[in-house]
């Protein structure tokens, strides 16, 4: 009996679960795969250069290893499992649920065993039983039970500093000459230059520019990425993670979101690093507290709400949006300056941060009516760290609220206000963030209010909306009919 084992491209950990010791071991980039939606170009890159690379230390710590570039999946598993007489092919189960779909489906002779997924805190069994007794799945209440569960940031049952959460302090806008810390990247190695070379010569539709690829592809990169965020980013992260300003690419964040969800680093070590800090280096709280919280809360929340929901919740669409997605998300050429700013980024390098991924482009995509389905795409091809498990919730439930409240407890809609407060990109722009109609009215501000126009029943719902659609009513009725149709004809020209 011989037991093959299959890695997939987003399970490059020695401590994967179907990894065993002396088992052959197969690894394939297929063509097809990756023509699902047109992704970026650096995502490719790294997928395939960090494959190639963990295929290669694999091969160092004497596993037999084979390689393949192909069309699809099934012909080199066929041939591989008749090569190497495999009568079972183990594989960690896949974290997004088409892949899971895609490796039931596959027809192959020899028995297929799932073993289940350790690349997060929490099991999908574990997040249902915390899950299922609640009425509310609130986030927060995740947050700290995972605290308690793992023991981070604590006094016994308290939590260190006496609050759990450090918000107040944090999330600043921007003020004067921030001095922001370089980011870590690194220069490409061979097996990288490769892998460029490769994608450059594809002729599938892609996205993104690829003149510059400094992302690390190995769990050494990505040690050094963490190591180099805690030592020059994480005291400052907390008061200005929300803060967004013209030519800063990555701010004080971590940049480890690409490695987490490949396996090169895994979350329980990255929390401990942070805590370790805290202790030995006396942090401020706040920052390490807030960062935490995005590792061991909110992207193992997201994790276990993507396991939690129904089959249908890809296709959820609460405000029945059906607005197109305007060519300028995919080409950036857009007169709003926010939007021209990080559009024009993520093409370069394939990142944004959650601000400008959530108030930014999500917020400007509810508000203006965009079909979430289309939204939720361009999210999954654009970004590098970019999967299912990460785009359905993120985008669908928290930055579109078109589950209808099941994640967030109200839309994430705001006008041009909050833009303005928390960067500097409406100084450059040709629209004022303080005018709601005219020429030179932001549209932030008009589709904000067409939005609240539009919904107002289904808003009334929503427990933390009342004050704000109290000054919906209080609009001058002239007004809101201006606001209507300056909405209208921004869709007409835009299509």
């Amino acid at each position: 009996m011989t037991i093959g084992v299959w890695i997939l491209g987003d399970q490059l950990s020695t401590e994967q679960a179907a990894l065993q010791k002396n088992s052959p071991v197969i690894f394939i980039e297929s063509l097809h795969h990756v023509q699902a939606r047109p992704y970026h170009k650096q995502k490719l890159v790294l997928i395939w250069s960090a494959m190639r690379h963990f295929a290669e230390e694999l091969r160092q710590l004497g596993h037999s290893v084979t390689y393949k570039t192909a069309e699809n999946f099934t012909q080199p598993l066929i041939e591989w499992i008749k090569e190497h007489k495999i009568t079972e092919l183990r594989v960690m189960a896949p974290t997004d649920k088409p892949f899971g779909q895609l490796i039931q489906k596959l027809e192959l002779p020899c028995k297929i065993t799932t073993i289940p997924n350790n690349h997060f805190l929490w099991s999908s069994e574990e997040f249902q039983k915390w899950a299922k007794p609640r009425k509310r799945m609130l986030m927060e209440d995740f947050y700290r039970e995972g605290r308690r569960r793992f023991d981070i940031l604590m006094v016994g049952d308290k939590p260190i500093g006496g609050q759990w959460n450090l918000d107040k302090e944090n999330r600043q806008p921007p003020k004067g000459r921030l001095n922001t810390p370089p980011a870590k990247w690194f220069e490409p190695d061979a097996i990288t230059t490769d892998v460029i070379e490769y994608v450059n010569s594809l002729t599938i539709p892609t996205y993104g520019e690829l003149e510059n690829f400094r992302w690390g592809v190995t769990r050494k990169d990505a040690l050094q990425v963490l190591d180099w965020f805690i030592e020059n980013r994480l005291p400052n992260f907390g008061p200005y993670q929300d803060a967004m300003v013209t030519g800063e690419e990555t701010m004080w964040h971590a940049m480890i979101s690409p490695y987490l969800n490949i396996g090169l680093l895994q979350p329980l070590e990255v929390v401990k690093k942070a805590e370790q800090a805290y202790q030995e280096k006396q942090l401020p709280l706040n920052s390490v507290e807030g960062f935490i919280r995005q590792v061991m809360g909110w992207r193992e929340y997201m994790h276990g709400i993507y396991e939690y929901v129904s089959a249908d919740y890809p296709e959820k669409n609460w405000f029945n949006h059906t607005q197109p997605l305007p060519e300028f998300f995919w080409n950036g050429e857009t007169k709003m300056n926010c939007l021209h700013q990080i559009l024009t980024q993520v093409q370069d390098i394939g990142y944004a941060h959650h601000i400008q991924r959530l108030m930014v482009l999500s917020n400007f995509s509810l508000i203006a009516g965009f079909s979430p389905q289309e939204v939720e795409n361009w999210f999954h091809s654009a970004f590098i760290d970019a999967y299912d498990w990460v785009m359905q919730t993120n985008v669908i439930g928290m930055g579109l609220f078109a589950d209808g409240g099941i994640l967030a407890s109200k839309p994430y809609a705001a006008s041009g206000n909050y833009v303005n407060k928390m960067s500097d990109y409406c100084k450059s722009c040709v629209y004022n963030p303080k005018e709601r109609t005219g020429e030179k009215a932001c549209p932030f501000n008009f589709f904000y209010w067409d939005f609240l126009a539009r919904h107002r029943e289904k808003l009334q719902s929503q427990g933390r909306m009342s004050f704000i659609l109290a000054n919906l009513d209080r609009m001058d009725e002239g007004e809101l009919q201006t606001i209507q149709q300056q909405a209208t004809e921004w869709h007409r020209e835009n299509q």
